[in-house]
């Protein structure tokens, strides 16, 4: 059972962490070229800002974004503001995320995010926890996957593990880290490949944040996982 209400405390912590440890950068550093290809650390920002104000579109009934086209052209906009417009900014927008999500609500309906993409309302406070932490190793700040609380790491793991159960491209592979397990990839009587490694290296590869060098294969090669 999903507990949304749990998740929007662990997003309210998450971005304190974020927005304690972004006052740390200067103007400089916010130019400067974050984890993610092609977006400096002012592009994660603004990112960061304008997918709390999409979730809350999300929760209310309204599209996510206009389009992808004025998504993208939002966070252009936004990432070469000052430090300080970037953090008032991001402090905003997640208090008004955290007020959409303590209305009064249905939290078992279903909501459409991006692409046609549809899931429980209640999951919705867990996605936009996942940016948080996520983005926050992205800005390459000091803060890595170990870093991250070990509920977290556990959960996306299986909502990763998960987005990809039944890829045609994927083969069945059973992944551990030595005290639990998840399956992924196409639908099969046994699993493939099994891989194994610590928690936040099995996070890194199946959200595309490192490369799974540091993990161990039986059975085959390490799957090429398709982009999120």
């Amino acid at each position: 059972m999903i507990d949304h209400a749990h998740d929007l405390e662990s997003v309210r912590g998450a971005t304190e962490r974020l927005l304690t440890a972004a006052a740390e950068m200067d103007n400089a550093a916010v130019t400067q070229s974050s984890r993610l290809p092609g977006w400096s650390r002012g592009h994660v920002l603004a990112h960061l800002s304008r997918n709390a104000d999409a979730l809350v579109n999300v929760l209310r009934g309204r599209p996510m974004y206009p389009s992808a086209e004025a998504r993208d052209a939002d966070i252009e906009r936004d990432a070469p503001r000052a430090l300080d417009v970037q953090l008032a900014d991001l402090r905003d927008s997640a208090a008004r995320f955290q007020e959409a999500g303590a209305a009064p609500a249905d939290w078992s309906r279903t909501v459409e995010l991006r692409n046609g993409v549809t899931d429980s309302a209640s999951r919705v406070p867990f996605r936009r926890w996942a940016e948080v932490e996520l983005h926050h190793v992205d800005l390459g700040i000091g803060y890595e996957l170990e870093d991250l609380p070990e509920e977290f790491k556990e959960r996306e793991i299986a909502f990763l593990a998960d987005r990809f159960s039944g890829h045609p491209e994927v083969p069945a592979t059973s992944l551990a880290d030595g005290t639990r397990a998840w399956s992924t990839g196409r639908d099969a009587d046994l699993p493939e490949v099994t891989v194994t490694g610590a928690p936040a290296d099995l996070l890194g590869w199946l959200a595309g944040r490192r490369d799974g060098s540091a993990l161990t294969v039986h059975g085959g090669t390490l799957p090429s996982l398709p982009p999120l």
